[in-house]
């Protein structure tokens, strides 16, 4: 069994027609896991209530300024707004927001208890999101927030983050390159959206690997940089826990990017990141061509049940 953990608040962080980050998102991956082939294998899991999460306001004050998380609850509370112009806040998304959150801490819970891998199905997404801003559809950074959680866990004492989304995820590393408890990987379009995540980018304690990917790169490109460069730099730092910001926008059909990767180029993804470790989290970041991200997700998932 692989837990699933999904709620259907996260259909209430609204963003307006024709948005591409939008809760129709959810619906389309939600149907094809309940349609897969091994929907019996799935173990769905509300997300912890937040009120029943004592130290998520202090795990997110590891990431956020307390002006940032403030102004994001004012913007919510007064009938939403917008963080920029890529970004809305409606007025529940303060709330769904937190519940992301918990559902990411919920997926390190649930990967130390079972020495397994867990899906966290949870919106908004986060990994553009800076400590004193959000972006990039983006407004807690759930992935740096989880591996801050699973450092204060016993036996934990290295975090990998691998960022697999088609754009780099400035938000997640400007949080954790500081700390050389926290190792960051990512593969990304470049020049793309936001503009960050050069190869000489390495963290303050050379934690960090950018792997900037050209337009029109597929699988042929991909695969080399895996082996030669990911699993090397991963397995190297030897993480008791590997947290994967696990978007779907490098598809050839997505909208917002140039890539070629193909739904069952992330199977053999997928299969990398096993032959690291085990204990993996992965949680939903971009993908927005329903079809190829509903695709890809049941690939993931589909290794890590084998």
């Amino acid at each position: 069994m692989l837990p699933v953990i999904y709620s259907d608040e996260f259909l209430d962080h609204k963003t307006g027609n024709y948005h591409p980050e939008n809760p129709e998102r959810l619906k389309a991956i939600v149907n094809a896991l309940k349609k897969a082939t091994f929907a019996e294998k799935i173990a769905w899991r509300s997300p912890t209530p937040t009120p029943e999460k004592p130290s998520l306001m202090s795990l997110l004050v590891q990431a956020h300024t307390p002006n940032y998380i403030k102004k994001l609850w004012q913007i919510a509370s007064s009938g939403g707004g917008y963080l920029d112009g890529d970004t809305p806040v409606s007025p529940r998304s303060y709330d769904v927001a937190l519940l992301a959150v918990s559902a990411w801490l919920d997926g390190v819970d649930a990967v130390l208890a079972t020495a397994n891998p867990a899906f966290v199905l949870a919106r908004p997404p986060g990994h553009h999101a800076e400590s004193d801003a959000g972006m990039g559809f983006c407004l807690f950074s759930n992935a740096a927030i989880a591996a801050f959680y699973a450092l204060e866990q016993a036996g934990i004492n290295r975090v990998a983050i691998l960022d697999w989304d088609v754009h780099h995820g400035n938000g997640t590393q400007a949080i954790v390159e500081t700390n050389p408890q926290i190792a960051y990987c990512s593969l990304h379009q470049y020049p793309c959206y936001p503009g960050t995540g050069k190869a000489t980018e390495c963290g303050f304690h050379n934690n960090v690997l950018n792997l900037p990917v050209p337009p029109g790169s597929d699988i042929s490109v991909y695969q080399p940089l895996w082996e030669n460069k990911v699993v090397p730099f991963l397995a190297n730092f030897q993480p008791d826990l590997l947290i994967v910001s696990a978007g779907y926008d490098a598809n050839a059909d997505d909208p917002l990017a140039s890539i070629n990767l193909q739904p069952q180029d992330y199977a053999l993804f997928t299969d990398y990141c096993l032959g690291i470790t085990r204990k993996i989290i992965f949680g939903l970041e971009g993908g927005y061509d329903f079809s190829t991200l509903s695709q890809s997700v049941l690939a993931t998932i589909e290794r890590c049940l084998l």
